[in-house]
Formats: C-alpha cells, structure tokens, sequence
C-alpha cells in the first residue's frame, strides 16, 4: 500500500513538473494535487529533489528493460560495448520506433520530457538530463551505431544527425497535432528510407571492393 501511494506521488508530482516546469512546482502543490497534507507527503518524500531523483531512477529503469526487450546494447558511462558493433539495421529500427512511442505514447516518460524541455534552460542539472536523455546522449549512442558503417567518427556523427534530427524534431510535431498517428507514420517512413539509403550504399561499397 506504501508502495503504490509513492508511485502514486511519483506520477502526480511529474505531471505537475511537466506542465508547470519543476522549478514552478512546490512539494505544497504536489500534496494539494494528490489530496494530501503536506506532512503526509514528507513521510514518503523528504523532499523535491529525492521525487526528482527517484523519477530519474525510474526512467533508467525503464530504459534497460526496454533495450533488453529490443535486445540493444546498453549505454556505459565509461564509453560503449563492443556488443555496438554487431547490431543489426533493423533492429535498430524496431528499437527507435519503440522509443518514439515510450517518449510520446507513455504518460511517464513522455511528461518526463516535457518537463526537461521546459526547464532545459533554467536550471543546469536538468539541462544535462535533456542533454543525456534527449539530445547529445542519443546523438552519442546511434552515433557508436552507426561507426561500423563508415569509415571516421565524424561521418558516423553525420549518420546519427541525419537520422535521430528528425525524430527530436518529431517529438515535438507529436505534442502539437491530434493527428498522432500520422506522425508515427512520418518517422517510421523516414526510417526506411534511412536504412534503405544506408543499406544500398553497404552494398555498393561491399561490390566495389
């Protein structure tokens, strides 16, 4: 029953950080939304920062069950796996339009990305969670992708642009439509065009060796 109600808070407090930014949101404002006096909420959660905290812990959580689901390397700390280098083109497309719908379609960690988009320049640690969950860390980890299909890290970056720009990008399309469907549809085009493009260009390299 404890459990649930700090799950419960988990979620009501990231909903409230999604539409009015962690730094305009209060621990009284998470216990009036959740109907509870404010020592209620101080015998789940101390404070704010340990809510943030435990919601980062979740959204790890999640992004390792879902790589082991798609069976995709993990991201290391320390740099990337040699597992990288033998990934499958379409697994990587299975993967990615996964983590569009994880990032759009699930209420978690689609607020948790809004509530880094709106607080990505008002506060520095949270600009490095978008920088590691939504930016320059994707960008890093297709990029470690892509290296098998290039011959320099700079052309492997170039790959990674061309194919996770539009899918920032579409992040935001999905937010702002009600045709959500047809935006799926967009990423999922763009993806095979992408691989299309990347798989003739192996072939032709591959006939000309």
């Amino acid at each position: 029953m404890a459990g649930d109600t700090k799950e419960r808070i988990l979620e009501t407090a990231l909903e409230l950080f999604a539409q009015n930014g962690y730094l305009g949101t209060s621990m009284n404002d998470i216990a009036g939304q959740l109907g509870f006096t404010k020592a209620a909420l101080y015998k789940h959660y101390t404070s704010k920062q340990e809510i943030l905290d435990r919601i980062v812990e979740r959204m790890n959580e999640m992004d390792y069950a879902r790589a082991e689901t798609y069976d995709m390397p993990e991201t290391a700390p320390d740099g990337f796996a040699e597992a990288y280098l033998h990934t499958p083109v379409q697994k990587i497309r299975a993967y990615s339009m996964a983590q569009f719908d994880h990032w759009t379609k699930e209420p978690f960690s689609s607020n948790f990305r809004k509530m880094l988009t709106l607080e990505q320049y008002r506060d520095p640690k949270l600009a490095q969670l978008h920088h590691d969950y939504l930016a320059g860390g994707p960008l890093e980890y297709m990029t470690a992708i892509f290296r098998k299909l290039t011959d320099s890290d700079e052309a492997a970056m170039q790959l990674a642009l061309e194919f996770y720009g539009p899918m920032y990008l579409l992040y935001s399309v999905y937010d702002g439509t009600e045709e959500k469907q047809a935006v799926s549809s967009l990423l999922a085009a763009h993806i095979d065009r992408f691989i299309a493009r990347v798989e003739s260009g192996g072939r032709k390299e591959g006939s000309a060796t």
